[in-house]
């Protein structure tokens, strides 16, 4: 049934509204991205291959999604199939300036996460969750915005599963129309004590108002980092 409504919303997802690089988690953008990524893990690898987009519902309201497909070898064995999909409901509360000419954005969301794994597989992590969030993105100067998140994720059904997110992000404009991002990423994993965290660059080119491409590279850091390394690309379709 999800898959069936993700179908149908990438098909719905025409309108252009302008507002930004989709990169921008807090963006007024329309867009699908189709997005490969291989994992480096501490017993074997992943490759994750997904679809990540965004339609405006309204001027001040915005539906992200994603659908996850692995293929991994954590078990031993050579396994694939959908690992999660998700919808997250993002409002846009408040838009103004500080500092006189500096516009900012504050935003509050829902994440809804149904797992849709098989454990024996090395797939997912066996709990549907639901994921409250409040973001703000700042322009701190020409071309460069900063977006601190905060988002808690709770399983309402399956495994245990309690942890709080804290996300930094800070998108840079470039010129020729590229763009970088740097993405910090920490959590506290509140039922193990433990604290995964990852970084991530990413490097960027619109070819034209509607597709652009690009590269990532990420890294986990700490003792309870949730991969070593991981590297991937993805294709941005923007309506």
């Amino acid at each position: 049934m999800a898959v069936w409504f993700f179908l149908v919303l990438l098909l719905c997802s025409v309108q252009a509204i302008s507002g930004g690089n989709a990169s921008n988690p807090l963006a007024a953008v329309n867009n699908t991205d189709v997005r490969a990524k291989y994992f480096d893990l501490d017993q074997g690898d992943r490759m994750d291959y997904y679809i990540d987009g965004a339609a405006m519902l309204t001027p001040k309201t915005k539906l992200k999604y994603e659908l996850h497909y692995w293929d991994t070898d954590v078990t031993g064995r050579d396994e694939n199939g959908w690992e999660s999909a998700s919808l997250k409901l993002i409002h846009f509360a408040k838009d103004g300036e500080f500092s006189g000419d500096r516009p900012y954005r504050l935003a509050i969301g829902l994440e809804w996460v149904k797992d849709l794994g098989d454990s024996d597989k090395g797939i997912g992590s066996d709990a549907d969750l639901f994921a409250p969030l409040v973001g703000l993105a700042m322009v701190v100067r020409p071309g460069t915005t900063l977006i601190p998140l905060v988002q808690h994720f709770e399983s309402y059904s399956g495994e245990d599963i309690s942890e709080t997110a804290f996300r930094l992000i800070a998108l840079q404009t470039l010129p020729n129309k590229v763009w970088a991002k740097a993405d910090l990423k920490a959590s506290y994993d509140w039922e193990n004590d433990k604290v995964p965290a990852s970084f991530e660059l990413q490097l960027g080119k619109s070819f034209t108002p509607a597709f652009g491409a690009y590269v990532d590279l990420q890294a986990g850091i700490g003792g309870n980092r949730p991969y070593d390394w991981a590297t991937g690309a993805g294709l941005r379709f923007s309506y």
